[in-house]
């Protein structure tokens, strides 16, 4: 019961494009201890079908983390952009 009250405070941030980015980003954001929670959009039923129309899932957090959080993903993002060829 108490979990609801929490996950009311929690807003989406982001939309994530793969897995890979969203254990990058969990891992940053639990080492800093930031509350976070990632949600994925795969679905067994229809087999990860919405996860190429939407991307691989979102991360929410408290308000007063959003703008953090946008700050991390997109450095992770500017640096996992220098590695493609």
């Amino acid at each position: 019961m108490a979990l609801v009250g929490i996950m009311e405070d929690y807003t989406k941030i982001a939309t994530l494009e793969n897995e890979f980015e969203a254990q990058l980003l969990e891992s940053i954001l639990l080492e800093r201890d930031i509350p976070h929670m990632l949600r994925s959009y795969y679905d067994t039923a229809f087999d990860g079908l919405f996860q190429t129309q939407k991307g691989w899932g979102y991360i929410s957090a408290p308000k007063e983390h959003v703008e953090e959080i946008k700050e991390i993903l997109s450095d992770l993002r500017e640096k996992n952009a220098d590695l493609l060829p």
